[in-house]
Order: C-alpha cells, then structure tokens, then sequence
C-alpha cells in the first residue's frame, strides 16, 4: 500500500503531468528535500537478529477501533538505522490513528522493512504480509496487510515535512497497516492526491527518516520487474513502544 501508491494494492500508478498516487510501488513526483538530509552512510548498518514479531492472539483480527477524540499516543520506532518518535493525535485521523496504534502496540511492525523510498518525498513501511524479516516476499512486498481496511479519515491538515500518514489502494476505504513519512514540505503540490489519512508527526528522529530517504535503491538485481523504489539494503523497524498521556 502507500500511497498506495501510497497503499497496499496496485503496485504501478498512473501518472499524468505532476499528479502521482502514493503507492507500494507507484511513481511520484519528487522534489529535493528540505533541509538538506545528512550524508549517506558509507557502510550500511548491519541487520538485526529477527527475533521478534506479532504477538499470537494480540493483533487486531478486524478493524480496530478509532482513536477516542481528544486523545494522544506517542510510538517509539526503532530502527537499524536509529530511533523515529511519533506523535499521535486522534484529532487528525481517528481511524487511522487506531489502527497505527494498535498494531504498533501488538508489535505488528517488529522485523517490518521500509519497503519504499522516493527521495524528496516519502519513506514508506508496514507490510506485515510480505514484507517481513526474515520471510519477505520481494515481488509483492508492498501488496499486503491485515485481512481487514478501515474506513478513510477526513483530512484537515496539510502534509509537512514530518507529517505520518496511512496509505491506501488509491480506493476508499482501503488503508490498514502500511504508513508512510513526508520528507518534504513540497513534497505536495496542489495535484497531489490528499486522500490519506494524516495522523500525526515525527517529534525525534528526522536524521534517522533522512538517512533511510538516501540508502541505495533498486530492488531486487535480479529480478527487472522489481520496483526501483526499493532500498537495496534493509531498513528494518526492529520494535515499537507506545505510551499516553
């Protein structure tokens, strides 16, 4: 999913002039970050041991439910290439809000990769279907998530640099567990697609977010229909913590 092109679905959106869907796997338009990211790093950080995973029984098996209004939850991501914090309000999307939280929760992410990167634009994780340490699937990672979606979330604020945000198919009411990171305050233009449900933000870690944006990318060398926005290396969520208020 992803921007699904910012989703779970299509794997290739169509493109005319600047409008792009987010997609696992879709072109977008991209701009140059701002500020400028740090140095990529000449040797990549070394796996981690894949240990961890969904705890059995614990994960949602049907659409969570939204996150109450008024409410906030902070998710401490790490990562093999440091730690992202991210601030969730229910206020900006109480569906997606709940679902991000629940499964960050039940530890869904763990051993997770950052499928998708389009430098200027978005970073892109949350496949646990097939894009899962050690058993993911290169040809689909990008396509799956939980058996259930949960309904679009109005969106009422802009996509910034920071901003976290759920994708989906490009189709109502098809987000679950993939959500990506803005890289840019241009990355959107006004022939964006805005049809993902905004979150909340990153509040520590935008040095981690932008030396994931510079990892090598191109897939799978040895397979030419592997999307090129995929890290060469892995970028893995190896555990994510949740506390409130």
């Amino acid at each position: 999913m992803i921007l699904a092109s910012l989703s779970s679905s299509p794997r290739r959106l169509a493109t005319v002039g600047l409008v792009a869907c987010l997609v696992a796997a879709c072109a977008v338009p991209v701009s140059a970050p701002t500020p400028s990211p740090t140095p990529e790093p000449t040797i990549p950080p070394a796996a981690p041991s894949y240990t961890l995973g969904p705890t059995p029984g614990i994960c949602p098996t049907s659409a969570p439910s939204a996150m109450a209004a008024g409410t906030t939850a902070t998710v401490t991501m790490t990562t093999n290439y440091g730690t992202i914090v991210i601030h969730v309000d229910a206020s900006l999307g109480p569906n997606g809000a709940g679902a991000f939280t629940a499964l960050a929760g039940c530890g869904y992410y763990n051993n997770v990769l950052f499928h998708r990167v389009v430098p200027g634009f978005v970073i892109q994780a949350g496949d646990g279907q097939y894009g899962r340490l050690p058993d993911n699937n290169p040809d689909k990672v990008g396509q799956g998530g939980p058996t259930w979606t949960i309904q679009d979330d109005k969106v009422t604020a802009s996509y910034k640099r920071g901003t976290v945000a759920m994708a989906n198919t490009g189709a109502a009411n098809t987000g679950s567990s993939q959500f990506f990171i803005v890289l840019s305050d241009t990355a959107w233009t006004s022939t964006t697609p805005t049809t993902y449900a905004i979150i909340g933000n990153v509040t520590s870690g935008m040095d981690v977010v932008d030396k994931i944006a510079l990892v090598p990318l191109g897939g799978d060398p040895a397979n030419s229909s592997s999307p090129q926005d995929m890290p060469l290396v892995p970028v893995v969520i190896t555990g994510t913590t949740i506390t409130t208020p």
